[in-house]
């Protein structure tokens, strides 16, 4: 059994809690290191403080399931086959009511609690998902050596769009030969879509690349990631194609010194939400404080978006272990707009970058 499963278990009987189900594949990866993308299946993991765990997942996915680090029961079933049956059987054979069950409940859909309430009707549900997050939170030796190598390989996909900016050019093009190279070298996984942005496209934070052509004195903004082991990085980084304005090059170092304001102010202990400020005093300071329209950053892991948001109200502290995101960005319409983040990893020691593309602005011949 992994020493996360176990954590769980212990964290269970505290709780005075019956078992918990499991039912984000996410989550699932997390504790077992089986990858599974059920579609419209059925997958659950199901873990008792005391009885031994088991594992349901469709039988097409049970060699994958049983050569994984969980190491106990394994069922599968086959698409003619009701799971919930199967679900029913092995419940009744451990030692187990059903009060006080642990469930994901902004992720478990409506029709699967109803179908376990079905088995008992005096089921009483508690979430699992702050617990589960603050687990998440905090990066063991191997998910940060995932994650470095997951920043590095994003470096070098920043590297390889830059290279690809010509006159003319559109952002989909670009998007395309990105992901192309890298999946010429066995990186064919993308944390999220791939976003290669310019001009005036650049002011729209979450912009959808297409044939917008590159032209001279556009900003040109790149926020990508890629995933190794699981793990996810995120980078952004925006350049300057032939030339750059005043407003553009005090837009860009304003966003650049809010982002080394806030990596330097990083220290255990510190509030999250006092992050988001520092980062934010600068570019206010500098007059465009309405033009920074997001949070500071986010948690970053198995997924692109995890727990904790980096967020003005956020009253957590940082602890050793997490690794987040610090994005401050100034989006102005009809200028455009620079976003320049890193993904940190908070070590014993202090603050640790993974991403290490340049920072300084490009001017792009």
């Amino acid at each position: 059994m992994s020493e996360k499963m176990k954590q769980i278990e212990e964290w269970l009987k505290k709780q005075e809690g019956r078992f918990a189900y499991i039912a984000d594949p996410t989550n699932v990866f997390y504790l077992t290191h089986f990858k599974c993308d059920p579609h419209e299946r059925f997958l659950g993991l199901f873990l008792f403080p005391e009885d031994e765990p088991f594992l349901i997942c469709p039988e097409l996915e049970v060699g994958q399931a049983r050569s994984s680090d969980f190491g106990h029961e394994v069922i599968g079933y086959r698409d003619d086959q009701n799971p919930w049956d199967f679900v029913k059987k092995a419940l009744a054979a451990r030692r187990t009511d059903f009060n006080n069950v642990f469930i994901e409940p902004s992720t478990l859909p409506y029709n699967k609690a109803l179908a376990l309430k079905e088995i008992a009707e005096t089921i009483t549900f508690q979430s699992i998902e702050n617990y589960l997050a603050s687990m998440r939170n905090i990066k063991d030796a191997t998910e940060l050596a995932a994650m470095k190598k997951a920043g590095e390989i994003a470096d070098y996909a920043v590297k390889l769009g830059v290279e690809a900016i010509k006159k003319g050019r559109t952002e989909a093009a670009i998007v395309a030969e990105i992901e192309h190279e890298l999946a010429k070298q066995g990186y064919s996984q993308m944390a999220f879509d791939t976003m290669v942005l310019a001009g005036d496209n650049t002011a729209n934070p979450h912009g959808y690349p297409g044939t917008r052509q590159i032209h001279e004195g556009d900003f040109v903004l790149f926020d990508l990631g890629v995933v190794i082991d699981g793990y996810c990085s995120d980078i952004t980084r925006t350049v300057c194609f032939k030339h750059a304005s005043d407003e553009q090059h005090k837009i860009y170092e304003t966003t650049l010194q809010a982002n080394l304001a806030a990596i330097k102010a990083v220290h255990e202990g510190l509030r999250i939400g006092d992050l988001d400020g520092v980062a934010r005093k600068v570019i206010t300071d500098a007059g465009y404080g309405e033009y920074f329209t997001h949070r500071l950053g986010h948690g970053l892991g198995l997924g692109e978006h995890e727990q904790p948001s980096m967020s003005a109200d956020n009253n957590q502290t940082l602890k050793p272990g997490m690794v987040f995101t610090v994005e401050p960005g100034i989006y102005v319409p009809e200028v455009g707009g620079v976003r320049i983040e890193d993904d940190i990893y908070l070590s014993e020691n202090g603050a640790l970058t993974l991403t290490h593309y340049p920072k300084e602005l490009q001017i792009i011949d």
